[in-house]
């Protein structure tokens, strides 16, 4: 993680966000990383955190569900949570 910036997260896809996220957490929960080498990987956390959740709000603004007409026919679309 030696000279890694956050500059790099925008680029990653959601899997690879949540990956790096992943070792991480796994890396703090083992709890032999120095201190301020703990506080630099939380920061990158929370950057690959934000990163997740912008990628996971774009894919549910893309998802949609069909409006049919009375008679079955689709007429057009509209967010999946409404109602």
């Amino acid at each position: 993680m030696a000279g890694e910036t956050n500059e790099d997260i925008m680029a990653m896809s959601f899997e690879q966000a949540l990956d790096a996220l992943e070792k991480i957490v796994d890396d703090l929960e083992r709890g032999d990383v120095p201190l301020d080498q703990s506080i630099r990987i939380y920061e990158r956390g929370e950057a690959l955190k934000a990163h997740c959740d912008r990628l996971l709000k774009a894919a549910e603004d893309k998802v949609e569900k069909i409006r049919l007409s009375r008679d079955g026919k689709p007429v057009g679309t509209e967010p999946l949570d409404a109602d």
